[in-house]
């Protein structure tokens, strides 16, 4: 399905988010590919008996742990990656021989449509059927008493969720956002490259990843060399004019626009680079914020848009205490030449998942060869 129609799948994003062909071969149809081919390769490993130690009461005895379905799926996508979000939890539920029903968020409706439409063509419908709608029809999902349920979004929907599957005492995984930080010091040695790399992970998909760095933890003096460099990197990527770039992705809708151009107006920080909009094109500039305090608007809530405010603090040693004060975060970017700074953010911190000196890429460790995927894409763009 995806290889046959890559054009339809690339288009129908397009419609929902502007995002370029390069961002969704790579971030959304690639993904699902690798983590078939993945699973095509391990299948019968994972799915072998798995031996279990012997005990006095067991030693003339074979014993095993044997794997079973769960049963039926209900998945819960997210609109942010309307493929990747949904069709890879449906990869695992099928390798593990489950039945499932697809909710595809109503915020991408045409991929939401795409894959209704295709879907039936290539599986199985008494097994696998896609339901399409808002509120209304989620709330009836989450009625049935399913085997277990699958949702990727907001904490708030999340709880809701938690809450309808704990009345039938359903299991439940739940991958949801939050604001993820990024310490960047004075020991980098390479600053430019370093900082294409936070503003890379930064405006992928226009800001709206769950794993985006949220914001930027670091000293007044490296502010100041931050925010003289990212125009130059902004040049390097988009050209002179960001609007007109056909590489930069829109935010999802009217909503979400209004939401962030809120949190903007709000801050009593001082934007130094973008704060520009245009709402009938749903076009958000890629913004830096200077002088954010602990307390801003800006840190209250996941940002989930191209705005980065900075936060200053005196030390690492403050960072990580400003960072353990808050949510746990999804995950977290630590830009640093000294092992001793590694180490105390390693240690004495929390988080989903980590990076040091990179963003965004420790996922593709979740997906096997998608990192070489990615690298022949860029070779073949570059031709």
């Amino acid at each position: 399905m995806l290889v046959e129609n890559q054009r339809i799948l690339i288009e129908a994003v397009h419609k929902d988010l502007k995002k370029p062909d390069f961002e969704v071969i790579g971030t959304e149809i690639d993904v699902v590919r690798n983590e078939i081919r993945s699973l095509l390769m391990n299948i019968d490993r994972l799915a072998r008996p798995e031996s279990v130690a012997m005990t006095i009461a067991t030693a003339m005895d074979q014993t095993v742990i044997c794997y079973e379905p769960y049963g039926s799926i209900l998945i819960i996508g997210a609109w942010n990656y309307p493929i990747q979000l949904i069709l890879s939890p449906l990869v695992g539920a099928i390798s593990a021989g489950n039945t499932a029903v697809l909710k595809p968020s109503e915020v991408s409706p045409a991929t939401s449509r795409t894959l209704a439409e295709l879907l039936p063509r290539y599986l199985d419908k008494e097994c696998y059927q896609i339901v399409e709608g808002g509120v209304a029809e989620t709330t009836e999902l989450l009625g049935q008493k399913w085997d277990y349920i699958f949702y990727t979004g907001s904490p708030r929907i999340g709880k809701v969720i938690y809450e309808a599957a704990a009345k039938n005492m359903i299991p439940v995984t739940l991958e949801l956002g939050g604001k993820s930080p990024c310490w960047f010091d004075d020991s980098i040695s390479d600053l430019e490259t370093a900082l294409k790399r936070v503003v890379w992970g930064k405006l992928l998909n226009c800001g709206q990843t769950c794993v985006a760095p949220d914001y930027l933890l670091c000293t007044k003096e490296v502010q100041e060399k931050v925010v003289k460099t990212i125009p130059r990197i902004l040049e390097t990527f988009y050209g002179n004019d960001v609007h007109a770039s056909k590489d930069y992705p829109r935010i999802v809708n009217e909503n979400h626009f209004d939401r962030i151009l809120k949190l903007l107006g709000s801050t009593k920080g001082q934007v130094v680079i973008g704060g520009k909009s245009v709402r009938e094109e749903l076009y958000f500039s890629p913004t830096v914020v200077t002088d954010v305090s602990f307390s801003d608007p800006l840190m209250a809530e996941e940002l989930f848009g191209p705005i980065l405010p900075i936060v200053t603090v005196s030390s690492a040693d403050e960072a990580v205490e400003f960072i353990n004060s808050r949510e746990k975060p999804l995950a977290m970017y630590i830009f640093t030449n000294k092992k001793s700074i590694q180490d105390k953010f390693v240690k004495g911190t929390s988080a989903g998942s980590m990076a040091i000196n990179d963003t965004i890429l420790q996922l593709t460790g979740l997906f096997p060869f998608h990192f070489l995927s990615v690298i022949l894409l860029v070779i073949l763009t570059m031709e």
